[in-house]
This record gives C-alpha cells, sequence and structure tokens, in this order.
C-alpha cells in the first residue's frame, strides 16, 4: 500500500535552557549550559550536587492548586510543552474529527517524585497506610498521555512508550507509522521526565554514570571530550504535532518538516553499556535511512545521542562512520546534551525539535565544553565543536539509545510538496 506523508506542525518545549521553542532555540544558537547546583532538594551529601534543572517553572502558572496536588512534576511538564505545540499548530479543535487523532508520549520513569514522596510519608508514619488517593496516578508512567488526550479531548490511539533515554524517540516513530497508514490524521508526541531528585540522582550516581564534576559543574557535560566523565541529569519536556500531509494542507497549517524514517534495534548486550561496536546502533541508523528511502549522503547533520559518558560516545561515533563511510565526515555532528543536559525519556524530543530547527534555520547548534580531543575519536569527524554552524541542513538523523539496549533513529527532512 501507498504509505501517507507525515508532516510536523507544531513544536512545544519547556526544559534546562528554555521554557518555549524560541527560548530554546536562542540557547542552542548561543550554547548556553543549563548545568548548575542542585535547588530542588539538598544535594550537598552527594557525590554529585549539580544537574540541569528547568529554570524559573511556578506550576500555578499553568495549574490551579487542585490540578497541581494531582500531577506529578513529569506530568506538568508533559502539560505545558503540549499546550505550546497544539496552539503552535493552529488546531480548530471543534472542525476536527477527534477520534482521528491520539497521543502517544514517552518516559523512562514517570512519577519517581510522586513515588518518593508517599514512601518517605509511609516509612515516617506509625506504620498505618496513610497514601494519597492521586499517588498512583501520579506515579505511572502512561499518565501523562491520558491527561493530554483528556485536555483536547484526543480520543485515537492513546498510549506510552517506556524504553529508557529512546522513550520519546520511540513514540515519534510509533506516531508516524499510524498516520502512514491510515489509521489516525493527528498525533501529539513527545516525551517528558523529572527525575532530579534524592531517589534518582541517588541511583544513577551509584551506578557510576553521572559526572561528579561539581567544581566545574557548568561544563561538565562534555561530549566527545577526554575528559568527560559521565552524564548530567536534565528534566523537562518537548512535544511535537505530527499530522497527515493532506490533512494539514487542508485546514493551512504551516509545516517544519517531514518525519520521513524510524528504525528501532536491541543491542542485546548488557544491562547499561552500549555494545562496544555500536551493533544496535548501527542497525537503527540503517534501518532509518531504509525507512525514509534515503542515502547516507542525503544527510547533512546528525543530532547524536551523545551522552558525555566515557564508554557510550565513542561506540555511537563508530556506528555513524559504519553506515555514512565517508560521508561521515562531510555532515555536521553535534550533542545538545551539552547544553540540555541528558533528559532521559524525554531526550529524543526537545532532540528532535533541536533537529527540525536546524533544518528551519540553516544552523546547526554546537558541541559545548569540549577541552581535549579523545585519541579514540577520528580527528576528521566535524563535532560542530564550541559555536554553531551555518550551512544548509535537509536531512537531519537523531539518535537516542536507553538502557537496556533500546536503540531508535529518526530522520527529518525539509518539507517540499
Amino acid at each position: 500500500m501507498e504509505l501517507k506523508r507525515v508532516v510536523v506542525t507544531g513544536l512545544g518545549t519547556i526544559n534546562p535552557i528554555g521554557n518555549s521553542v524560541a527560548e530554546y532555540w536562542e540557547s542552542l544558537k548561543n550554547g548556553v549550559s543549563g548545568a548548575d547546583m542542585i535547588r530542588q532538594f539538598d544535594a550537598s551529601k552527594f557525590k554529585t550536587r549539580f544537574a540541569c534543572e528547568v529554570k524559573n517553572y511556578d506550576p500555578t502558572a499553568y495549574f490551579n492548586r487542585k490540578e497541581v496536588r494531582k500531577l506529578d512534576l513529569y506530568a506538568q511538564y508533559a502539560l505545558v510543552a503540549a499546550k505550546e505545540a497544539v496552539e503552535d499548530a493552529g488546531f480548530d479543535l471543534e472542525a476536527e474529527d477527534l477520534t482521528r487523532a491520539g497521543v502517544i508520549w514517552g518516559s523512562g520513569i514517570g512519577g519517581i517524585k510522586s513515588f518518593l514522596d508517599e514512601a518517605i510519608g509511609y516509612a515516617n508514619g506509625d506504620g498505618t497506610p496513610r497514601f494519597s488517593p492521586f499517588f498512583i496516578p501520579k506515579m505511572i508512567s502512561n499518565i501523562a498521555s491520558g491527561h493530554i488526550s483528556m485536555k483536547y479531548g484526543f480520543q485515537g490511539p492513546n498510549y506510552s512508550t517506556v524504553s529508557a533515554c529512546a522513550s520519546s524517540t520511540h513514540a515519534m516513530i510509533d506516531a508516524m507509522n499510524y498516520i502512514r497508514l491510515g489509521k489516525a490524521d493527528v498525533f501529539i508526541s513527545g516525551g517528558s521526565e523529572a527525575a532530579i531528585n534524592e531517589a534518582g540522582l541517588g541511583g544513577f550516581s551509584s551506578m557510576q554514570a553521572i559526572s561528579t564534576n561539581n567544581e566545574e559543574c557548568k561544563s561538565a557535560s562534555r561530549p566527545f571530550c577526554k575528559t568527560r566523565d559521565g552524564f548530567v541529569m536534565g528534566e523537562g519536556a518537548g512535544a511535537l504535532v505530527l499530522e497527515e500531509y493532506e490533512h494539514a494542507k487542508a485546514r493551512g497549517a504551516k509545516i517544519y518538516a517531514e518525519i520521513v524514517g524510524g528504525g528501532m534495534s536491541g543491542d542485546a548486550y548488557h544491562l547499561t553499556a552500549t555494545h562496544p561496536e555500536g551493533r544496535g546502533a548501527i542497525s537503527a541508523i540503517k534501518m532509518a535511512l531504509q525507512d525514509a528511502n534515503m542515502q547516507p549522503e542525503d544527510l547533512d547533520y546528525v543530532n547524536v545521542h551523545g551522552t558525555s559518558t566515557p564508554v557510550g560516545d565513542i561506540p555511537e561515533l563508530r556506528a555513524v562512520q559504519a553506515v555514512l563511510g565517508e560521508h561521515a565526515y562531510k555532515v555536521n555532528i553535534s550533542s545538545t546534551k551539552s547544553m540540555t543536559g541528558h533528559l532521559l525519556g524525554a531526550a529524543g524530543a526537545i532532540e528532535a525539535i533541536a533537529s527540525i530547527l536546524a533544518i528551519n534555520n540553516s544552523l546547526v547548534p554546537p558541541t559545548i565544553n569540549h577541552r581535549e580531543q579523545d585519541p579514540e575519536i577520528d580527528p576528521k569527524l566535524n563535532l560542530t565543536l564550541h559555536t554553531a554552524q551555518e550551512r544548509p541542513v535537509r536531512a537531519a538523523l537523531s539518535n537516542t539509545f536507553g538502557f537496556g539496549g533500546h536503540n531508535a533513529s529518526v530522520i527529518f527532512k525539509s518539507f517540499t510538496e
């Protein structure tokens, strides 16, 4: 059967370097770091005392007090980003067939803060079980997609993807495929995460996965640098409105880009580590290109997973080189996690937005904080170090890889009739 075309008609975000898409893009262009000492709780006894937190966030600016009580922070972020994306898309919801509008949303962890608060409350009590009636609805990882669908009345496919750091990329690929197959016209897709708390920080710290460079916290997220020592935790959300092309055209929607391919694979290798030769990453990138009916030479930009971990960055670059061959030296590569930190299950969503904005603005955001060349990384690769680089971006590949060996790659390209 002939697959339908899928376009992006709305964008929304709240993240460590921007509480809107416009603010996010300004920070990306200018190489702004979102890292700082943690303010949400007292982290003084932790080995890592910094993260990339959302700045200047007041929930009462978006929700009434009753709503705040019912929403974990990860769901709040989801609704904030979705609101911007829906408004950006310019829908007349009364004119839409809402049975053909759905939500597929990703989160790697869900409401961990709500779980932590309830567990502490029980442990500090007298043994009598006193739990909030909102505990389970606040904590479960699927509730953000439920809240978004209820807010906008979307009655089409509605579920959440949970695949660690690949969660929101899996969500976008699923949404694309539903539309391609004619099973829906519109999706709100993306992801959200809010795991900067005692449990989240402590858990990743005990795994030795996150940076401990407290003295240089602003520049601690340094993908590809020889001195990198782990990722920096981030939080927030990214939302995209994906729409069937003819549907978007009929309502006169503006179109940011076309989503043309997705690839998914499993490393089948290790609990947390990437396969050293990038086996799963190679498969995901190849499948994305095949799905898009594109050649490596069609790509101009690769937004890599690039977490700033000693063991993760090199296998991904090997995978890019294995698939792109000599063209790997002609594309721009960058890790926007150097600025935002790692948003875990929401990473793919905000990095998809960065990729789309690079296409729209002919500008590749930089990899900041690089200090020293890693001898294991090919020096001929253009890692877009320090400052943004102007170039036409016809198509961009965005990679996300998660604990458990979950790999997902997605391709966006400049829209043409």
